[in-house]
């Protein structure tokens, strides 16, 4: 059955974007500092720290490939949003308007595929999708994706898988690593390799930088399906 691997980046919406009342609430532990400088560390600690809920950020890009053909497409918010798709090999780059289109444009391909897989997804991209698509009324056209945590169908989350389910906690042998740690490990070719991180993603889309946002996404998935044949080859079925 084909899978979908796919994965995605976020910024942080302004704070300007809240009332007074979310924002007391946002930046409440900064402002219990008396320290001026300290007061203003933790605040810029916590905005960064934005990017990482959805009620705070939005999805900017989201790459997906078929694990079995190789096709996919990258959708990303881009201000030139009306050129056409471009064809980037098997994979296609689609520029969109906003986040409304990318979101509604990502759930009608997923409503295609069964399974996914992930890195992570289960603790980050998923419910983000969920929510964000949620504040949006975008409707999803799967809602399963979280499903039973201990399964590889209809969501395999590579993250759990090489720690076992977290069995040995933070610092045990299973402990868990992040994806550019395991691809060096396996002999995968890191997304992080390219000069870009997740932490790029905000000055590059203030640059203007879409495509750059889009291609380092992308690098991201096509690690995840190296990543995930390895397991499927060597560690499925371990209990």
């Amino acid at each position: 059955m084909a899978k979908l691997v796919f994965d995605i980046e976020t910024t942080a919406l302004p704070l300007a974007n809240f009332d007074e009342v979310q924002q007391e609430y946002l930046l409440r532990e900064a402002e219990k500092i008396p320290d001026e400088t300290a007061r203003a560390t933790k605040r810029g600690e916590i905005e960064r720290q934005f990017s990482l809920w959805p009620l705070t950020a939005q999805v900017v890009c989201i790459a997906m490939v078929n694990a079995d053909t190789q096709r996919g497409q990258v959708l990303f918010i881009a201000e030139d949003f009306e050129e056409d798709a471009v064809e980037g090999g098997p994979v296609e780059f689609m520029p969109c308007a906003d986040e409304l289109e990318l979101l509604t444009a990502f759930w009608d391909v997923a409503k295609h595929y069964d399974e996914i897989v992930t890195f992570n997804g289960r603790g980050f991209d998923v419910p983000f999708l969920y929510l964000r698509s949620a504040v949006l009324n975008v409707p999803i056209s799967k809602k399963n994706w979280l499903g039973y945590r201990f399964a590889t169908e209809p969501h395999c989350d590579l993250a759990e898988q090489f720690t076992f389910y977290n069995v040995s906690g933070r610092e045990g042998a299973a402990r868990r690593f992040n994806l550019d740690f395991y691809c060096k490990a396996f002999g995968i070719d890191s997304p992080k390799a390219h000069g870009v991180t997740g932490m790029d993603v905000g000055k590059l889309l203030a640059e203007g930088k879409h495509r750059e946002i889009a291609e380092y996404c992308l690098r991201d998935v096509r690690a995840t399906v190296e990543l995930y044949r390895v397991w499927k080859e060597r560690l499925a079925g371990i209990k």
